[in-house]
């Protein structure tokens, strides 16, 4: 696995300084024999596959009319018993679920504490809290649904909010849709998806609110 070279500080390829393709001295080797077999290896193809799906898909040149035809990129994504979806716009990336370390003397629901996200200490938040969803959003549906963390490009720096499940990013139309401002705080529409009902949420109320929930 090659790095870009904005990668090599975020992620430490090891196995190209001590693994099968470096001096052969990693003491994990014996015991998987192979770096493809290790754990932080799996770890880093992990890491490196959501950003890139996530960058990728933006990066895709779309001419403005066909823009205008197929909708809005949206990442489609699971809390707790509920679908939502998020423009893809406020996005920095989707990272592996990390610890979340509480602060002292923080008495916020919506404020969690704070993750380690590649060596910089980010302030997570409860999203569930902050839409008003039942407490049970937290729970896991079935063992094949992996919990993500959302890193949220927010003025001022980083937010991460950890979510349920990630369906992926796809551009739909909200044309026709159910206008959804008034049946749910946050949303600006709700559309059906395969069979499920999603919440479109509105992104500058989203943001506007995770500021509010940092000052």
């Amino acid at each position: 696995m090659q790095l870009i070279a904005h990668d090599d500080q975020a992620i430490d390829d090891c196995w190209n300084r001590i693994g099968v393709h470096g001096d052969k001295q990693c003491p994990l080797l014996e015991r998987h024999v192979h770096c493809r077999n290790c754990e932080v290896y799996a770890d880093a193809a992990t890491r490196l596959l959501d950003r890139y799906a996530l960058l990728q898909e933006d990066e895709i040149a779309v001419p403005a009319t066909v823009q205008a035809v197929v909708g809005r990129s949206l990442l489609l994504f699971r809390l707790g018993e509920e679908w939502l979806a998020l423009a893809t716009a406020c996005l920095s990336e989707i990272s592996p679920l990390q610890p979340v370390h509480s602060l002292p003397h923080q008495r916020s629901r919506v404020l969690q504490g704070v993750a380690n996200v590649r060596g910089a200490l980010v302030p997570c938040l409860s999203l569930g809290d902050l839409l008003g969803l039942p407490g049970e959003a937290g729970a896991q549906r079935d063992g094949r649904a992996m919990p993500r963390m959302l890193i949220l490009a927010v003025e001022g720096g980083p937010v991460v909010v950890a979510v349920d499940e990630i369906d992926g990013i796809h551009r739909l139309d909200l044309a026709g849709q159910d206008n959804g401002r008034d049946a749910a705080h946050f949303t600006t529409a709700v559309l059906q998806w395969r069979g499920r009902s999603v919440r479109v949420l509105d992104e500058q109320q989203l943001l506007s609110a995770v500021k509010r929930s940092l000052s």
